[in-house]
């Protein structure tokens, strides 16, 4: 009997020098756990003197997570916040009750044309927590759990008695699993909403082959086996599901249309803070209905 509850296929998105696959959210489900958006980029070899310039924009009511596997990116924000994310370390960024950003190639790689290699995903806010005051966190030192040929890094929450420094709004998991040929590990008995995503490699949940980039909502309640004959690289994520429905636009999540509504004003009209070092761009509102973050 397969333990995968539902499969979902991302929508690809070509930028000339990479690829964005956006899998959630989707028609089929719009949320996994806290997660309300999910992208994997790359891998990627960008041009020699050129780079990644997402310029600033706003967000409310959620918080980003970045994560690479490859490359660096520059993160300012309107708190004054300054942050090179590299491979090992998660960048949080609450936006609460409103933040704006960019992230950029940092120069030193743009000379040598950057990698760009990654995922990038949005977390809810839940209940009487969206409106929380901005926030951001760089975190270094997370758990790495290892078995012989299986590797884990927790980016947020807990796994196999392992916790992450990261601070969590709702109940979360993330992590990235990496397998050697031969490697097995445990994905243990959970009530809360479970998804994997193979971004590399080659892997199984329980005899069941997953499929590149694609996203395996996994069934609550059971024990099962994650496996790989010839190594992988596997994401896995989820949490506790909310019970109130988000409404996404562009870059703006809430439980409140009229919240979306004011904050498309506010950044219409100019409310919204500067990011300090990368004042002189922004990324203008968008006519027609946009359903999540657009890339330059």
């Amino acid at each position: 009997m397969s333990q995968i509850d539902q499969v979902l296929t991302p929508t690809t998105h070509d930028l000339g020098q990479f690829q964005v696959r956006r899998v959630l959210p989707a028609k089929a489900r719009s949320m996994v756990g806290p997660f309300i958006f999910v992208d994997q980029f790359g891998p990627a070899q960008l041009d020699l003197g050129g780079g990644m310039d997402v310029r600033p924009h706003p967000h409310i009511n959620l918080a980003t997570v970045t994560w690479l596997f490859e490359g660096a990116i520059d993160h300012r924000d309107s708190l004054g916040t300054f942050s090179t994310i590299r491979p090992g370390q998660v960048n949080l960024m609450t936006a609460g009750r409103g933040i704006v950003h960019s992230e950029r190639s940092p120069a030193e790689e743009r000379t040598a044309g950057p990698k760009l290699y990654g995922m990038q995903t949005w977390l809810a806010l839940p209940d009487g927590r969206e409106e929380i005051d901005p926030a951001f966190e760089a975190v270094k030192n997370l758990p790495i759990v290892e078995d012989g040929r299986a590797k884990a890094i927790v980016i947020m929450g807990e796994l196999w008695g392992e916790r992450a420094p990261t601070t969590t709004h709702a109940h979360t998991i993330y992590a990235e699993i990496m397998l050697g040929a031969g490697g097995a590990i445990p994905l243990e008995e959970d009530a809360d909403e479970r998804a994997v995503m193979l971004v590399g490699g080659e892997a199984s949940v329980d005899g069941h082959p997953l499929r590149l980039y694609e996203l395996a909502v996994l069934l609550p309640g059971r024990d099962m086996t994650l496996e790989s004959r010839t190594g992988a690289r596997v994401m896995l994520l989820g949490g506790e599901a909310f019970t109130s429905e988000r409404h996404a636009w562009w870059n703006f999540v809430s439980s409140s249309r009229e919240r979306i509504n004011q904050a498309k004003s506010d950044w219409r009209a100019g409310r919204f803070p500067v990011v300090p070092g990368d004042e002189e761009e922004h990324i203008p509102l968008p006519q027609g209905t946009p359903k999540t973050v657009t890339y330059p």
